[in-house]
């Protein structure tokens, strides 16, 4: 499932940075993750980074996007064609 982030965000922008999928864009109040570019960090990284460096736990999983392991791996394989995941 893809992750959204909250209104407790603070729009620190700590986030931004950390999304390798470019999910993560400023909104117009706080910032927002685009579900069909977040893979949670699958193909990436071991763990979801923007929820590891939001400084206030907004960055949560999203329910209204659940998507399997496999399914987010084939969505970064979309993003990142002949790419070889980061074992995670």
């Amino acid at each position: 499932m893809a992750y959204k982030i909250t209104d407790e965000c603070i729009s620190c922008g700590a986030c931004e940075p950390e999304c390798q999928n470019e999910a993560i864009s400023e909104g117009e109040e706080i910032y927002v993750i685009d579900p069909n570019k977040c893979t949670e960090c699958v193909g990436n990284f071991e763990s979801p980074k923007c929820a590891e460096v939001c400084p206030v736990g907004a960055a949560v999983l999203d329910p209204e996007h659940v998507e399997s392991r496999d399914e987010l791996l084939a969505k970064w394989q979309r993003l990142y064609p002949g790419a070889t995941p980061a074992s995670n």
